[in-house]
Parts: structure tokens; sequence; C-alpha cells
């Protein structure tokens, strides 16, 4: 008796530990400041608002406490070490960018596994060693100091570079001599979101910089930028200001310098609309006049030779065509050169002469080669179905590097002669501890609630037995114009090798079929990539692929937004929920940094209509009481300032008060870390690791 007495206290005892484990009263305090404005006639409460000043001591404390809390679910179960240890291991190995040249010397990055940063590396001649140019693990002791944009002049004898603090979108322009190695006394600051375009005597280059923030310089306003020309050898006080537009302040703008010749282009855009402004300028004494003075496409040059400037356009052709413009005797001609195709594409080179035209067919991508009147020379044929990239090189260039891959196979670079087009291996990735032939990989298509047909590209381990309680992660993004392709990653591999499906579905605001795509997932029609979302999930299940019970959904930034979103509206279809870098105040994700530019996808807060569809799925303001809802890692990082932290912040503490059940709300914020770009090694194992080896653990306990 007393033995069955002992036996049912330790039960009880257990019971009660466990629901203590997760009771919703031992989150950390999160402090409530009652406040509510008037909207457009609506009443918005928004309670944590003063997490918004993220840097502020009393929101330190509130992150070093939900990390605490957070480490105490995520820090140690067994599919942390088992993907960690796997993570080691692929990632020891070696790997490189694919190549280009500027005038004799090759270029490329390359990491042995080990660097916490890739370096740049150079060859300066067709059979010289390669040797290192510049190592930004030399920048800071833990690699969070990384390399950003770099730039090569046209006689190959200086490169401009940027360097990133802790992940930041803020970057510092530096010049080195090439043959010395010597880091000129040049510095450029306060630069953001912008590339460096040298002139063509080599004399200095183009950038784009704002005035130095009044306040935090993580958090506040981004406007009104200046286009300048900075001189080698000069300070940066004495850089000449070639281009502002104080009346629009959000305009963005670009320069490229027209090689051989005085001409210069400026493109001007509005956030990140496509849609671009081209004005040109013919000579040196001249102004920028006018080209398409009208938002009614996207512009972006290609190349040009003697009096003609190509471009790809999307004017009246939303999958895209090539058009060129003849400049004569102070005449601008427009001429249509390769069509608009039932495929978008993707990018388009000149090279030997020739276009190199990356089209998208169903997501993977498919090579075509036509000469300079447009008409079609071949197709390439490709060792295998996935994404290309590559094609770099100048007009006249014979050969050049291609890479492919795709969720089952690592990068493979081949080098091409464009005379015949023939090709070879020129570099294959190969993991330590992984194996292609162990892998698969197919692509099907879903119906969405509108009956709109979604791509989705499902992998896993070949000899995986899938069921009902096979572990399964879907990603998704969803915006702005961007394709989710056919690409291998080392963290996506990880989940697989712990038996799990991955599925990537290709959602209604991407390009994967051009501007139409785009277009239907984003303002008005934004909903439409949520429902986009949880159809895959539905889709999967009713084919015993997973089930709501075994899965986790994944996405970073505007994929963030998607998965809280989706989350909050269907929270029965998902086990665990991973918003990472999220914009998750749709109501005021315009006040900072350079939030304003995502209106021309999202709508402007200050618009009636386009706030009340803002309104409609905004993740901080669906949050309902009463309301079961998956568990959930928040994921973000202190010195975001792309999405700044704080929406993170506050979405977190809404759903830690309103969660009704005892699934964790959970917060992760890394330290020395922004939106992604830059992260070191390290840190991106452990980050890995540790997100999907809770979500593993949460699955299938």
């Amino acid at each position: 008796m007393y033995s069955k007495y002992l036996s049912l206290l330790v039960i009880l005892i257990i019971i009660s530990c466990s629901s203590q484990e997760n009771n919703l009263d031992e989150y950390p305090d999160s402090k409530k400041i009652n406040f509510e404005e008037n909207l457009h006639g609506y009443n918005i409460s928004d309670s944590y608002r003063w997490l918004e000043d993220f840097t502020s001591e009393e929101s330190i404390d509130w992150i070093e406490r939900q990390n605490k809390f957070t480490n105490k679910f995520i820090e140690k179960n067994k599919y942390k070490k088992r993907l960690r240890n796997y993570l080691n291991q692929i990632w020891e190995s070696e790997s490189i960018s694919i190549p280009y040249k500027v005038k004799e010397k090759t270029f490329f990055y390359f990491n042995d596994g080990s660097f916490q940063q890739s370096k740049l590396m150079i060859k300066d001649c067709e059979t010289c060693e390669a040797r290192v140019l510049i190592d930004p693990n030399t920048f800071s002791k833990d690699g969070t100091i990384s390399l950003g944009g770099t730039s090569i002049s046209n006689d190959a004898s200086h490169i401009a570079y940027s360097i990133s603090d802790g992940g930041s979108d803020w970057r510092t322009w530096r010049v080195m001599n090439i043959a010395t190695g010597e880091v000129l006394k040049d510095e450029l600051k306060w630069a953001k979101f912008s590339g460096a375009s040298w002139e063509n005597d080599d004399s200095g280059f183009y950038y784009r910089r704002y005035e130095e923030p009044d306040g935090e310089l993580l958090k506040e306003l981004n406007e009104s930028p200046k286009l300048m020309f900075h001189k080698i050898g000069t300070n940066q006080s004495e850089d000449i200001l070639i281009y502002e537009n104080p009346e629009n302040p959000r305009w963005g703008f670009g320069i490229t310098v027209v090689k051989d010749s005085d001409m210069k282009i400026l493109s001007i855009s509005e956030g990140t609309d496509d849609r671009n402004k081209i004005y040109l300028k013919v000579d040196k004494d001249g102004g920028f006049l006018p080209i398409v003075d009208e938002l009614i496409g996207t512009y972006s040059f290609i190349d040009s030779k003697d009096n003609i400037l190509w471009f790809y356009t999307t004017e009246n052709a939303p999958n895209g065509k090539i058009v060129n413009l003849e400049v004569k005797n102070g005449s601008f001609v427009w001429n249509e050169v390769i069509s608009e195709s039932k495929n978008a594409i993707r990018s388009a080179n000149i090279i030997n002469n020739s276009f190199v035209i990356n089209y998208l067919e169903d997501t993977f991508s498919e090579i075509s080669i036509f000469n300079l009147s447009g008409e079609l020379i071949s197709k390439l044929s490709l060792p295998k179905k996935g994404t290309i990239s590559g094609f770099s090189g100048d007009i006249d260039d014979s050969s050049s590097f291609f890479a492919i891959t795709n969720y089952v196979t690592p990068r493979e670079i081949y080098e091409i002669d464009l005379k015949d087009l023939s090709f070879e291996l020129f570099w294959k990735e190969e993991l330590d501890g992984y194996n292609p032939e162990e892998y698969v990989s197919r692509l099907e298509f879903y119906p969405s609630k509108d009956g709109t047909k979604i791509p989705i590209h499902i992998s896993h381990k070949k000899d995986l037995e899938i069921d009902e309680n096979t572990p399964l992660l879907i990603y998704g993004y969803g915006g702005f114009n961007i394709s989710i392709l056919p690409n291998f990653s080392k963290s996506q591999t990880a989940w697989k090798d712990q038996d799990g499906v991955f599925a990537v579905a290709n959602l209604r605001g991407g390009s994967e079929y051009g501007n139409t795509w785009h277009e239907a997932g984003m303002l008005f029609n934004k909903q439409n990539v949520f429902d986009d979302f949880a159809y895959a999930a539905k889709f999967l299940h009713a084919n015993k692929i997973g089930s709501p019970k075994t899965t986790a959904i994944d996405g970073r930034s505007n994929g963030g937004l998607l998965v809280a979103a989706t989350m909050l509206q269907n929270p029965d279809l998902f086990e665990v929920a991973i918003p990472q870098v999220g914009v998750l105040d749709m109501l005021r994700f315009n006040k900072f940094t350079i939030g304003w530019a995502w209106e021309s996808d999202y709508g402007s807060p200050d618009k009636k209509d386009e706030f009340e569809n803002l309104l409609a799925y905004s993740p901080l303001h669906n949050i309902e009481s009463d309301v079961c809802y998956p568990t959930t890692l928040i994921t973000t990082a202190s010195r975001d300032d792309r999405v700044v932290p704080s929406h993170s912040f506050k979405f977190a503490a809404k759903l830690q008060e309103y969660q009704s059940c005892d699934n964790p709300v959970l917060i992760r914020v890394e330290d020395r870390a922004g939106h992604g770009a830059g992260t070191p090694k390290d840190k991106r194992i452990n980050q890995i690791a540790e997100i999907y080896g809770y979500a593993l653990d949460v699955i299938n306990n």
C-alpha cells in the first residue's frame, strides 16, 4: 500500500513539475503601459510600445530575462546536439564563390570550412597562385565585423570595399591598393544600401550616403540620401555631391558609369518598387536628361557598345524583355531586341557579343543564348535541373563561369567557352558526411484557397518512410518580387538528416512567374500569400506528409510576417511556428530606418484603405485571447537595423500575455548580429542547432 501511494505521489509531482514548467505565470514580466490612439477611426492599443526603445536599459533587461527563460527550453536536447555535430561536420569543407575577372586578374571568395568569414582571394594572372586579398577574419576576434560589398577599379589597380559592424546595414567604405595590399587613408562613413561605381579614369567612385543620424543609429529613419563622388586620396568632407532630391526624401537612386564613354545612367526609384526612372548624362558638361520619366516598369542596364545601351525592362512585359537605346546626334531611339516569353527572365548578361538569358520555368533555370540582334542562337544543355547563376564578364570576353545547385546538389561551378558553348567542371562542393545520392527532391503543385496552382519543392532522405508522424518543416517568403529558388542549404539538410521533410512553397508575392505573380501577393492581395502558405500545409497533410502535430513553419523578414500571420489565422494547423526577424507591427513598420520603403509592397498605414488592409492581418494586432497558439519561437537580433527588433519584442510580449495554453511562446535575441548578412560561422551553426533542435524536440515529444 505504501509503495502504491508513493508511486502516485511521484506521478503527481511529475505532472505538477511538467505543468509548472510551461505555466504562463512563469513568463518573464513584460511591463504594460496602457496606450491607445485613434487611427482612421479605429482605437488601437499598444501596451508594449516602450519596447520600441530597444537599446534602453529597460529593454536590455527585458531581453536578458527573455533569453534566460528561452534557454531553459532550447539550450539542451538531443536534437540540438545532433544538429550541431552534423553541421560542424558538413561545414568543415572548402567552398568558393563563382570567380569573376577584371583585366587579367581573377577574384573569388574562399573558405576552408574553419573561417568565421570567407576570404576574398585574387589570382594576379591565369597561371598565378591564388593569394588572400582581404581577410575579414582579421577585422574582429569573434568574426562579427564582416566584409560587405566590393568594387574593382576598371584597371584592376584598386578595390573599394565596405565593412559592416555587428550585422548592421550601415557600411564604412575603404580603399586598397591591389598590388601592394596597402589600405589607403580613405574612409567613407554613413553609407547604406550602396555599391561603389568607379569612374572610367579610376580617379574615384560614386556611392550613396545619408546624414549621420541625430538619435539611435539602429533606429532613426533613413531618408534624403545623397549621391556622392569620392576622389581617391581625399577626405570624405571633400566628396562632390552629384545628386539629391530633398523635395522627395524617399527617392532612392544609383548611378552606372558607361564604360569607354562619357555617359552615365542615373536610376531613380521609390521604396522597394521595382519600377524606376532613367536619366542619362551624355557628356561631361551636360546634365541628366529624363529618358524614362515615369514609373512604368523596371529598367535595368545590362551593357553597352558604341552608341547602344541595352536594358532589361518589364514595361508592357510582366515577364521581362530586352530593349536597346540608340544615342545618336542628340536623339534617343528605343528598340525591342528580345521580346517577352511565357517564362520570366531572372537575369540577363552580355558576353562574347551575345545575350545570356536566364529564364525561370517552374522555378528551374533555362539558359538561352541570343545574338545582339535578338536572334536565338542556342539553348544551353545543362548538367542537371536547378538554379543557375553567373555568366559575368565583359562584352568581348569569350569565357565565363556559372554555378548550378538544387535542394539535393551542393554548388557546382563550371567554366564555359562561349564560342562553342562547351563547359567543364571547375569546382564541386563536397561535404564530409553528405552524399547527394541519399536524398531526393520533387516539384509538385497544389491548389490554394482560390484555386491558383502553387509550386512546392519537397525534399527528404531517399529511403525515408513518410507518414503522418514525420517531422515536416515548411519554408516560405512570398513578397517583394523575390524568388525562392532551388538551392542547397546546410540548415535544410540538417533537418532532413534528422529524418524530417523540408518543403519550400513558391508563394505569390515573389517573382517566380514575373510581375503578375508578384502583384498577386502584394498590397490588397497580400492575404493570398498567407492562404498559399496555409494551403501548402493542408496539401501535404492530405497526402500523409506530416500532420498538424508534426509541422513547423519557418520564414525570415517578410517571411517572418508570413509565419506569424499564417499561424494566427490557422492556429490548429501547425505544432511549431518560427517567425524570424519578422515585420510584425504593420501599423508602424514605416517609422524606423528603411521601413517606409516597404510601403510599395505592403501599403501605407497613413492611407485609410491601406491601413484597414494592414490591420486585417498585422500579427501584433490580431492576437486573440482564449486561443491556443502553436509553440512559437520568435528570433531577432540586437543590431538588426533592417527590421528593427522591437517588432519581435512587442509581438512576443503580447503573445505571451494572450497565450491560453501551455504551448510556450519564446523569443531568442542574438547579440552582435543584424538581419542575417555577415553572421559568422559559429553563430550560424548555433542558431540553426537551437532553433531546429527545439522544433524537433517539440514535435517528437
